[in-house]
């Protein structure tokens, strides 16, 4: 259901590029980023089953055990963060977001996905977000972040912020 190949092109990993994908469950974006040139890839689940499983397919990956509101990891560590998914399920959208700003480093970007899109599956449909929390998810990024951008993939309603200060 993810397409991870759409988003893996999305975020057009560059080499070198520090990566954070927040709620990586068995791991399947993890995989595909491993296969780019970024230079370090990690990831943060609150699910320590999720860890054991995305661990046996993604061993060079640093996955951890933490929330999209507490990752464990220090300021700027990262060039984007990732999460496709999990928005929705997040405690706190506002202090998920702010942390995310809080390890990206400056002139990167974070990128928060959810099921929708332009042809959404049929279990993705059931899963979408009504448009008024599309709203506030774009109101909260544009809060936090100086250039914020939607995009429609096949099956995900894409956000992408970018922070320049």
């Amino acid at each position: 259901m993810n397409r991870q190949d759409e988003v893996l092109n999305l975020l057009d990993v560059r080499p070198g590029e520090r990566i954070l994908e927040v709620g990586y469950g068995p791991g399947g974006l993890v995989r595909g980023l491993l296969r780019t040139s970024a230079g370090r890839v990690c990831g943060v689940d609150p699910s320590p089953e999720m860890r054991d499983m995305a661990r046996k397919h993604g061993p060079k990956a640093d996955l951890r055990v933490g929330t999209a509101e507490d990752t464990g990891f220090g300021d700027a560590e990262f060039d984007c963060v990732v999460s496709v998914n999990t928005v929705g399920l997040w405690q706190s959208l506002e202090k998920g977001l702010d942390e995310s700003r809080r390890v990206t480093r400056q002139g990167g970007r974070v990128v928060i996905a959810w099921h929708g899109g332009r042809r959404p599956s049929k279990i993705a449909r059931s899963l979408m977000l009504r448009d008024d929390q599309l709203a506030r998810i774009e109101r909260e990024m544009r809060g936090r972040f100086s250039e914020v951008t939607r995009r429609e993939l096949s099956e995900l309603t894409v956000f992408m912020g970018y922070r320049r200060s």
